[in-house]
């Protein structure tokens, strides 16, 4: 606005602050006058909560005190950057529609290029379908570009809903960043969701790793290559302020009825636990929990970076896969220290394996014992202590044999050392799970039988999305992969063409079922009953 006019400045508020309507109204004169103080360089804060600054005549407009903060917030923690491509996920919920807004108001001073994301998980019926539908009318009123995702999570999940969709929805993101469609992801959570974070985790025990609650940023990647990130610029934000920032604009939201469902660990955090302190022990309480979390993450990030001595040195003896750890350099560290190197060690060493403050004391006990003893550790690995070091090493009942044998396409075939059936099905690329689709190969590109093996030294894989090809051990330590899980993992061979399948790793680049196909080979895994 560049005319400070009593009648431009009475046409400005008519139209920024009472939607189109004239005077008189109670507060029209009010508002007037402010906008007349910025003409002479005075800042004004309006009826709205927004911000006008006249600096000659030039009138800045609008910029909610909310949205001020979270400029403050993003060039603080340096979160995102100009000419940075940022999709907002919004699920529809009140946090994730301010997040929206917020942004809207900010990109042009950000210097970003804004989307929105959204993943419907089909949970709820049609209330799901109703929650895409209000996001998607919400991007198309702002004239931006939508990214979906149909991706329907198991009621029977053995691993929970919750973290099921959310692996999902982190697989979609991931996708997204490693197409080159966005550089960040936007997440809206809030100070209120870290405080719930940090609860649960102390419920559930917790270090100080898991006292870090979320982190305002994660870094997206696959194989060693870096796509882009999560950030979650509203992590210094109250829920409640986010819900009356969109009161204020009359700006709708979707209600998640399944967050009132007190089935869920989090939900009975935040409907019961969290009131009760809030009541017992004032507002403030949420706060200092959510700022546990910040210390916590500093604390961590400073072990990391400053204790190199705390990075167990992984000794891989060829395919015996034995995890060795000195006991002169563990017993010369602080207990601090020495229970921070243990988790490392047996998190390193033994994938999957659940590293509990009581695990970790039997290993130290172990270490401080006499030479000889040993202790058995979930899933079957031994931890052995001789005079000078602690090993990791398999059970003699798990060590396991070689196997292999034929897999018809399509057909299936059971692999007892493993205890898991292997199907190759010819499956509509649509109907498979997000997390398998990089798995997918190109039933026209191989022959009608497959052989399943485990690796064998010398073997070489050539996954999708990777420079060049690499040893199958190579792959396979890169991701901690450790004892007789690594010695006995899956591979399919096809004749004069080499390894086409590795579980868990995408299909090599030129075999990979095609986007337009309409049938792929899926190499489905399901345990044997």
């Amino acid at each position: 606005m560049t005319n400070t006019s009593s009648l431009a400045i009475q046409r400005f508020i008519s139209k920024q602050i009472f939607g189109g309507l004239t005077a008189p109204h109670p507060d029209f004169k009010k508002e007037y006058y402010k906008l007349r103080a910025a003409s002479y360089g005075l800042r004004a804060t309006l009826a709205t909560g927004y911000s006008v600054l006249a600096t000659g005549f030039l009138y800045h407009f609008p910029v909610h005190d909310l949205a001020q903060r979270l400029l403050k917030a993003i060039r603080k923690q340096d979160l995102i950057r100009a000419g940075d491509r940022v999709a907002a996920a919004v699920s529809g919920g009140a946090d994730s529609v301010a997040l929206l807004f917020l942004l809207l108001e900010l990109r042009s001073e950000l210097g970003i290029v804004l989307s929105v994301a959204h993943v419907n998980h089909k949970l709820r019926g049609k209330e799901s379908d109703d929650d895409e539908q209000f996001v998607a009318e919400s991007a198309r009123m702002h004239s931006l570009e939508l990214q979906t995702q149909d991706a329907a999570v198991s009621r029977e999940m053995d691993s929970g809903i919750e973290a099921a969709a959310r692996k999902l929805r982190y697989n979609f993101f991931r996708k997204l960043t490693r197409d080159g469609r966005v550089s960040k992801i936007a997440t809206a959570h809030t100070l209120d969701d870290q405080a719930e974070t940090v609860l649960l985790r102390i419920l559930r025990g917790t270090g100080i790793r898991g006292l870090s609650g979320i982190h305002p940023r994660l870094v997206l990647e696959e194989h060693d290559r870096t796509f882009g990130e999560v950030v979650r610029p509203l992590l210094g934000f109250r829920r409640s302020e986010l819900e009356a920032f969109l009161r204020e604009r009359d700006q709708p939201w979707r209600e998640d009825s399944s967050n009132r469902d007190l089935a869920f660990l989090r939900n009975r955090v935040r409907h019961r636990l969290l009131p009760l302190l809030k009541e017992n022990f004032g507002p403030t309480a949420i706060e200092n929990l959510a700022d546990l979390a910040e210390i916590a993450r500093a604390e961590e990030e400073h072990w990391d970076s400053a204790h190199p001595q705390i990075q167990p040195q992984d000794s891989d003896s060829g395919d015996q896969a034995v995890h060795e750890l000195a006991l002169s350099s563990l017993q010369a560290l602080s207990l601090a220290a020495q229970r921070r190197l243990l988790r490392e060690w047996l998190e390193t060493s033994v994938r999957g394996l659940s590293v509990s403050f009581r695990l970790i004391e039997e290993v130290r006990d172990l270490a401080h014992g006499p030479a000889g003893k040993r202790l058995e550790l979930p899933g079957g690995n031994i931890v052995r202590r001789t005079r000078q070091d602690l090993y990791i090493e398999p059970s003699r009942r798990a060590e396991g044999s070689d196997y292999e044998c034929r897999l018809p396409v399509p057909g299936r075939v059971e692999i007892p050392e493993l205890g898991i059936r292997l199907e190759a099905v010819l499956a509509d690329p649509k109907t498979v799970p997000q997390d398998e689709y990089e798995g997918l190969l190109d039933p026209a590109r191989l022959p009608e039988e497959l052989t399943i093996r485990n690796w064998l030294p010398g073997d070489r894989f050539w996954p999708a999305h990777t420079k060049e090809e690499k040893k199958v051990k190579e792959l396979l330590t890169n991701r901690h992969i450790a004892g007789v899980e690594k010695r006995l993992w899956p591979v399919a061979v096809a004749p004069d063409i080499g390894l086409v399948w590795m579980r868990g790793f995408p299909a090599p680049a030129p075999l990979q079922s095609r986007s337009s196909s309409s049938q792929a080979l899926w190499i489905r895994e399901t345990r044997m009953s």
